[in-house]
């Protein structure tokens, strides 16, 4: 299967005492494989990086000092 050459991230938040929102983040196909070799996608920043797997399993990767990822994120491909 193919991988999608762009994915949208979708972070749940579930903020008190608003309902539950999305955000949404667009990244791109890099040409570099994350640690479990699948391929990396980041977004226009740089700042957010995910190994996507061929069936849209997402590991975040921090690409700086400090970072705190949200563990309920989906990957839904664009296009």
């Amino acid at each position: 299967m193919r991988q999608a050459e762009e994915y949208e991230l979708v972070f749940a938040s579930s903020g008190q005492p608003a309902p539950a929102t999305e955000d949404v983040v667009v990244v791109h196909r890099t040409d570099r494989s994350g640690p479990g070799g699948h391929p990396v996608y980041a977004d226009d920043t740089g700042i957010v990086r995910a190994e996507i797997s061929d069936r849209a399993e997402v590991r975040m990767i921090a690409s700086g000092g400090h970072q705190e990822h949200r563990s309920a994120v989906q990957a839904r491909p664009v296009g």
